[in-house]
């Protein structure tokens, strides 16, 4: 028996295995500490908690119940059984648990999602008598799920002096890369010892995932020059991604005639890669004849691939002829295909064809995602078509991704540009608008000043500043641009004056020309000088606003200095010197109308002729 269980294990005849202790049992032959480990086995590999609970018994009864070798597989079982409890009851009852013992209830624990309980089980061992490895370390930091937990473990890699092996190394690179502490993350990479390929990727992936596409291809330079690591797979795609992001076409050719000598141009995954980052670079009769290659090894992550790169690059008969041809390699449309095809027609202006695949793929029994309903509600904003833009509303209702604010925020931008801000009020009264994002609310604000309905428009904005939601740029300028249409010079004063006081916005150039002019307009001077002048460098178009205002207001004082400053930041337009001049007229300084109308023929400017029109009936 001691052999042949085994023997039977190792060849994968689990139930023969068991059957035979079974047997060597009844006939009261004695088995020893070797024979539960591989019986154990068995049990997992055939999902039996039943036998290994029945096996657990014969363990205590044949006294191996306190055996670390058995104690070690029975608790390891327990957790690919996600009998986590009798697991854990296992571990308790041994007084002294091995490292093996440890580790396989730590990974146990984490495997199965229960972080805090596997940081928990380290924290009662701790550093003491039993000395935990790399394995352990590992275990562990596959559980952080925050900063605090991985500097945590880390420190404890430190102690143990295990920070620099490949196996912790890399652990800690996808930790730090995870909660996008890439600094960190640098920091282990460059300590870590015999780095290998896998360690490789982990950093790569770590960096592109976090957006830090041009380091992704120095690393690769690094791996290519200074290492004896050949690059895989994974390797090449997220190399490939940083060059799509970039779009570095030649660094992609590289990497593709690498791809080539290495025999891994034709890897499915890799390829699809390729066809994507050729598309991004407009380069998409280089994909079709990558994509024409790939035969044999496409999937349908390929071809959407394809199609979505005929999109981007306006190739549309392309696309739909892709889009026809998916079924005859068995394939059928997934809903990135269809949103490949209706955001395409989207973004080249064919609203009417977008909407006509919306309505295929809804026939064809595929639901629609909230990226393709995000996308339709503007064309139905568009085309005015309020009927199709209420089915897009009853289908997201159905489809139970109504409450999504990003799908809210674009139901109410569409009601509002129909002119129905009834519905856009209804839509927005269903969402919790305690929140920390202000789209909803500026779709509601902006909407209801497009429409004309400005009382409305304040009303949503004191019931944002009443409930703590935070205004942005956005929000902002949708009040100001309210208030100088309805010239409410004293709240649009307040509003700009709040957004810094209170909300530490910095004006944009669009909030300080609205400000500008509507203080200009309103006959507030003085306000708007200083607002100028709190300006570093003040646009020709803010100066131009408040000239034209003190000429209207008659403050020639102002005129004189707003005309002053437009010419020098514009010394090629003759417009400011002519209004200096008429200016100086006005107030009978002839002198000095003379000597600035000169300074035109000096710089060699034209004034610009008058025009004069007659309409004839």
């Amino acid at each position: 028996m001691h052999r042949e269980i085994p023997k039977l294990v190792a060849n994968g005849l689990y139930r023969e295995a068991l059957w035979l202790y079974t047997k060597h049992h009844s006939a009261s032959l004695a088995p020893n500490k070797f024979t539960f480990p591989y019986l154990l086995k068995a049990c997992g590999r055939l999902q039996s908690p039943h036998l290994a609970q029945m096996l657990h018994t014969h363990l205590i009864k044949t006294g191996f119940g306190v055996d670390m070798y058995a104690s070690t597989a029975l608790a390891d079982v327990y957790m690919k059984l996600h009998l986590l409890r009798d697991a854990l009851k296992v571990f308790d009852e041994i007084p002294n648990p091995s490292l093996p013992l440890l580790n396989a209830t730590i990974s146990g624990f984490a495997k199965n999602g229960y972080h805090v309980e596997a940081l928990q089980i380290f924290g009662r061992v701790g550093l003491g008598k039993l000395r935990p490895n790399s394995v352990t370390v590992a275990s562990l930091l596959s559980s952080c799920g925050s900063l605090a937990d991985g500097l945590q473990v880390h420190c404890w890699a430190v102690k143990l002096g295990v920070e620099t092996e490949v196996y912790v190394g890399t652990s800690l690179l996808t930790v730090y890369s995870n909660l996008a502490e890439m600094v960190s993350a640098t920091k282990v990479f460059d300590v870590i010892s015999n780095r290998n390929v896998v360690s490789y990727n982990a950093y790569i992936t770590g960096l592109l995932q976090n957006g830090v596409f041009s380091v992704v291809l120095d690393v690769f330079k690094e791996m290519m020059g200074c290492s004896t690591e050949i690059p895989n797979p994974v390797t090449l795609v997220s190399v490939v991604s940083a060059c799509s992001s970039l779009l570095y076409l030649q660094f992609g050719r590289q990497v593709h005639g690498l791809a080539r000598k290495t025999d891994m141009a034709l890897d499915t995954m890799v390829g699809t890669a390729f066809v994507d980052m050729y598309s991004k670079c407009s380069q998409w009769k280089c994909a079709y004849d990558l994509f024409q290659e790939l035969n044999g090894n496409r999937n349908l992550i390929t071809w959407n691939s394809l199609i979505a790169g005929m999109m981007l690059n306006g190739q549309i008969e392309y696309a739909i002829k892709f889009f026809t041809r998916l079924e005859s390699e068995g394939l059928k449309p997934d809903s990135a295909t269809w949103n490949s095809m209706i955001n395409g027609f989207t973004r080249l202006g064919k609203e009417g064809e977008a909407l006509m695949f919306f309505r295929k793929m809804q026939s064809s029994g595929v639901a629609a995602s909230l990226k393709s309903i995000t996308s339709l509600l503007p064309v139905c904003s568009a085309l005015f078509a309020l009927r199709c833009g209420k089915e897009i509303h009853g289908h997201a209702i159905r489809t139970g991704i109504c409450k999504d604010e990003f799908i809210g925020t674009s139901l109410i931008d569409m009601y509002m540009k129909c002119g129905l801000s009834p519905s856009a009020q209804r839509t927005f009264d269903l969402f919790d608008t305690n929140t920390n994002d202000p789209a909803i609310w500026n779709a509601m604000i902006s909407g209801y000043g497009k429409n004309g309905q400005f009382e409305s428009g304040f009303k949503i904005f004191d019931q944002m500043v009443e409930e703590k939601v935070k205004p942005n740029s956005v929000t902002f300028n949708c009040i100001l641009s309210m208030c100088s249409h309805t010239g409410k010079v004293e709240r649009g004063w307040e509003v700009f004056r709040m957004m810094s006081r209170d909300y530490g916005l910095i004006p944009t150039s669009d909030h300080i020309n609205r400000i500008v002019d509507l203080l200009g307009r309103s006959g507030w001077l003085d306000e708007a000088r200083e607002v100028l002048h709190e300006i570093p460098e003040p646009s020709a178009s803010v100066i131009a606003s408040l000239l034209n205002a003190s000429i209207c207001h008659s403050d020639f004082k102002l005129g004189e200095e707003m005309a002053i400053m437009l010419s020098e930041l514009e010394p090629e337009n003759p417009a400011p010197i002519v209004v200096l001049s008429n200016i100086y007229a006005g107030q009978g300084r002839w002198k000095d109308a003379e000597r600035v109308r000169k300074t035109i023929d000096d710089r060699g400017l034209k004034k610009f002729p008058g025009l004069s029109l007659i309409g004839v009936a």
